[in-house]
């Protein structure tokens, strides 16, 4: 039976990621800053163990519990919202500390013991602002593409070790909790100078069309993991789908 590491578990993609795991059959170890065992399926084959992908020492001390693992999926992230000009570099530096270092860190961390094996897979969830950048999230935008060309760049240094990389890139979904999960931090971050175009971008982001639901993205997720071909992308819902050919094809 087959072991998956997923960060960011509490809610959105990873929560949703770690039961279809779990309905899979396989051993999920899912991670969080505060573990909460309730809002997983009770099942031998789940471990909840605490993660703070932003600390050496929680990293550490995290997969001195794991024990080996056969796949790691980094969705651990930070959603912001804002004007860039009214952006504080501190926030800044947070949003990359947990979007960008973090997941490399955890990487880092898991790749011994996959190049030991000659065995291993790494997912990257990043987003489909990726693919087509989009107003007032153009830190976080920043955050995630840094991890895009990480990740094509990694898949070459790791194929001699017969490890893979893929990248999941899910689209515009409201449910993910995206703002809740941004906290104080963006408090500030619209000015009155930009009131109006915000809100004109909030009410596009708000029309019901083909949105990308925490499923798709287990399930894009799943696809990637068991995915034999040499395919890194793999962009997650309808919108982002669409978004990824059109990207293509103006390339």
């Amino acid at each position: 039976m087959k072991t998956v590491l997923i960060t960011g578990c509490s809610s959105g993609y990873g929560l949703e990621t770690a039961r279809y795991f779990l309905s899979q059959g396989w051993q999920v170890i899912a991670t969080m800053r505060n573990p909460r065992e309730d809002i997983l399926p009770i099942s031998p084959h789940l471990r909840v163990l605490p993660l703070d992908v932003t600390k050496p020492e929680s990293i550490v001390a995290l997969l001195e519990q794991s024990g080996p693992i056969d796949v790691l999926v980094n969705n651990a992230g930070i959603g912001l919202f804002g004007a860039f000009e009214a952006t504080p570099m501190d926030t800044i530096r947070e949003i990359f500390e947990t979007n960008t270092f973090g997941m490399m860190a955890m990487t880092q961390a898991v790749l011994p013991q996959f190049r030991e094996r000659r065995a291993g897979m790494i997912v990257n969830v990043t987003s489909s602002t990726t693919l087509a950048p989009m107003p007032l999230v153009a830190v976080y935008t920043a955050s995630k593409t840094a991890i895009q060309g990480f990740t094509a760049s990694l898949t070459h240094e790791l194929e001699p070790f017969n490890i893979d990389v893929k990248l999941v890139e899910p689209g515009y979904g409201p449910t993910t909790r995206f703002a809740e999960n941004g906290g104080e931090r963006m408090a500030g971050l619209i000015p009155a100078a930009y009131t109006d175009f915000a809100n004109s971008v909030f009410a596009r982001f708000m029309q019901p069309t083909a949105l990308t639901k925490e499923s798709d993205v287990a399930e894009t997720i799943w696809r990637a993991v068991n995915d034999t071909s040499k395919q890194i992308s793999f962009p997650a819902g309808a919108d982002a789908v669409e978004l990824a050919k059109s990207y293509s094809m103006a390339l």
